[in-house]
């Protein structure tokens, strides 16, 4: 399979799934290595194909036009990162990223595209195995999250339950 093919097979999977897909698997059913399936990402990338790599693997960005959007500031210690994932996972949001604004390297942005408990889960999971410190600990808790909702009224609830626990930095 030359190339052109090869980063068109990898498009179409994509467009065709809705859960993340692990390099690793495309390269193995497209008979490559990974380091290739990367390249071939950053090319579909540069042509304007709109690909996220999350934890879980690649993803189109398939903008449902009806959803709705907001980039939420919030402010808490680690020990509640848990309960801030579940709180907007049981209005039926996702949260997209989590984004710092760090002094010399300007805005950082890590995908995470949490939709269930399952995923809230697996993400602490990953904090305890890793021994890994989450991106606001760099700006004492102070961190963006882009927050994805089928309807205004269930982002409205996420919003009231991340004020009501204090979470939502306000003016």
């Amino acid at each position: 399979m030359i190339s052109e093919e090869r980063r068109e097979n990898i498009k179409n999977k994509l467009e065709n799934n809705d859960e993340p897909i692990k390099g690793s698997t495309l390269a193995r059913e497209l008979g490559v290595t990974r380091q290739v399936i990367v390249k071939d990402i950053a090319i579909l990338r540069a042509k304007g194909h709109k690909i996220i790599a999350t934890p879980k693997g690649y993803i189109i960005n398939k903008n449902n036009s009806n959803s709705i959007k907001r980039v939420l500031a919030v402010v808490h210690e680690r020990n509640a990162i848990e309960d801030e994932l579940n709180s907007v996972i049981k209005f039926g949001g996702v949260v997209e990223d989590v984004i710092i604004e760090h002094p010399l390297y300007g805005e950082i942005r890590g995908i995470l595209m949490i939709r269930t408990l399952f995923d809230v889960k697996n993400f602490m999971n990953k904090i305890r195995d890793y021994s890994a410190e989450p991106l606001s600990i760099l700006t004492g808790g102070v961190h963006l999250h882009t927050i994805r909702t089928d309807n205004e009224e269930d982002m409205n609830n996420i919003v009231d339950e991340l004020t009501r626990k204090n979470y939502i930095i306000s003016d």
